[in-house]
């Protein structure tokens, strides 16, 4: 059934996603289909079958129903004309990159970067031959020329929350494969193919799926990329299983009522940080403090719920986060729950180095709470931070290790 409408994001198409109906009634919700094998024709069709892409009727590790389910939908949000449904947001950059890539080719990319994709571009993708040039976030259109084969991009990079414009790299590089990391500005507020982006890559446990209960990943593009990446992922085996592909569906149709909550949430936060007398500094691409406002307004039509601000220490940064309750100390973002992180205490199990992130920079995923109460709390762990009694909650012995807080309110 084909849905005709002229806006960029359907809610209606999202309800009714275009995927392949099956004989007799439709169910209005779609089954899980929990197999790991289906029972094959003894004709030469199973043949057929097995040689597709993405079979939904061969082997889940393949495809399923779920996933196809999942993918229309993720396809339809990025403009794309393919989905690949993987088992994890890294699945989807690797399978984007090593799809792509072969000894001598050269690939220009960020430092800033998602701690593992990071340690792909620096450490796995060389080792295969492969030449990776690391440059600085804001200059990346700079760097990049006629000899470039593929580029890497995260905007806005995590968890500093800097841009890079896409279509000036398109422009400077009009021949390489770009691949766009899209997991915090979403679809919803940039659709890096419309700005000339070949693949994009998104963790779709953050915000696609919205209930921080599945991992995921997703890679859209042109077909014949798509197809490419499947074969690399046929052979990884990073499978999204039919249940996280479910729940992921389920999410997606609810993913443009959250994200318009999520945006005006954030916002709200951080003007009421920046407001705040010890917050030395807030990143968030919606301020007009931001250096990069004026990019943020030409390449994002809404600005979401990741923001990170910085305080006058560590020392005050880990108080801060130890006395928040509402906000919890929890990875990951894109939830209904609002969760901060202190990104210099976790880089090393990210593969990160101890200069990679400001010790003083906290990161804030804002959830759909009412944005008085999350702005009450944060405003509350600020002022509790100068507290001599927040330092007793912290064990010296383990230098500043964070233990729970009582109650001093």
């Amino acid at each position: 059934m084909a849905i005709e409408d002229a806006s960029r994001l359907s809610i209606t198409r999202l309800l009714h996603p275009a995927v392949e109906e099956r004989p007799g009634g439709t169910p209005v919700t779609t089954p899980i289909y929990q197999t790991s094998t289906y029972d094959l024709p003894r004709t030469p069709e199973a043949a057929r079958i097995a040689a597709a892409v993405a079979p939904t009727g061969y082997y889940t590790r393949y495809g399923s129903p779920n996933n196809a389910e999942a993918e229309a939908m993720l396809a339809d949000l990025d403009g794309a004309e393919r989905a690949l449904l993987l088992g994890s947001g890294m699945a989807a950059v690797s399978a984007a990159l090593i799809s792509n890539v072969r000894a001598g080719v050269r690939v220009v990319a960020q430092t800033n970067h998602y701690a593992a994709a990071l340690t792909l571009l620096r450490d796995v993708l060389p080792s295969f031959g492969v030449e990776v040039r690391l440059v600085p976030q804001e200059s990346l259109h700079e760097a990049v020329d006629a000899d470039t084969d593929v580029v890497y991009a995260e905007t806005p990079s995590n968890p500093a929350m800097v841009l890079t414009d896409l279509a000036a790299v398109r422009a400077a590089a009009p021949d390489a494969l770009l691949v766009v990391d899209n997991t915090f500005a979403t679809p919803y507020n940039t659709r890096p193919l419309d700005l000339g982006a070949d693949l994009v890559v998104q963790s779709a446990t953050k915000y696609l799926n919205g209930h921080s209960d599945v991992t995921a990943g997703v890679v859209t593009g042109r077909a014949e990329l798509i197809d490419r990446a499947w074969e690399t992922a046929r052979v990884l085996g990073p499978t999204c299983h039919p249940f996280e592909a479910w729940l992921l569906a389920r999410g997606l149709r609810t993913f443009p009522l959250r994200m318009a909550r999520h945006n005006d949430n954030g916002r709200a936060v951080a003007e009421a940080l920046a407001a705040h007398p010890r917050v030395v500094a807030v990143h968030y691409p919606g301020l007009s403090s931001h250096p990069q406002h004026a990019l943020a307004r030409r390449q994002m039509s809404g600005f979401g719920g990741m923001l990170s601000f910085t305080v006058e220490s560590e020392r005050f940064a880990t108080r801060v986060l130890a006395s928040t309750r509402l906000a919890r100390n929890a990875v990951s973002l894109g939830g209904m729950e609002t969760l901060i992180t202190h990104p210099a205490s976790l880089i090393f199990s990210h593969g990160g180095t101890a200069d990679s992130v400001d010790a003083s920079l906290l990161r804030v995923s804002v959830g759909l709470e009412e944005p008085a109460d999350i702005i009450a709390d944060l405003t509350r762990a600020l002022d509790l931070a100068a507290d001599p009694a927040v330092d007793a909650a912290l064990d010296p012995a383990s230098d500043g290790a964070l233990y729970p807080v009582p109650d001093l309110a």
